[in-house]
């Protein structure tokens, strides 16, 4: 697992202009998993999720809460019925 890769690519924005552009972009994963590749990194979809969990895992009940509202919120308004 490249999960250091990962953490360095997320890093490496705070000093590259560049790269903190591309990334304030909405991309789907594989043009993210493409872009960590342009930058050296190797990145997978596995490293993505991995992420993804252990920002959630640090978050308090009630802020995970809300998040959930916001996205079921934008669910709603997707799916007219």
């Amino acid at each position: 697992m490249s999960l250091s890769e990962l953490d360095r690519l997320l890093e490496r924005r705070r000093h590259d202009p560049d790269l903190a552009e591309k990334l304030r972009e909405p991309m789907d994963l594989e043009a993210f998993l493409a872009l960590a590749s342009e930058y050296g990194c190797d990145v997978t979809e596995t490293d993505v999720i991995a992420a993804q969990q252990r920002e959630l895992s640090g978050q308090a009940a009630a802020e995970l809460q809300r998040q959930q509202a916001v996205d079921s919120r934008r669910l709603r308004s997707f799916i007219q019925g």
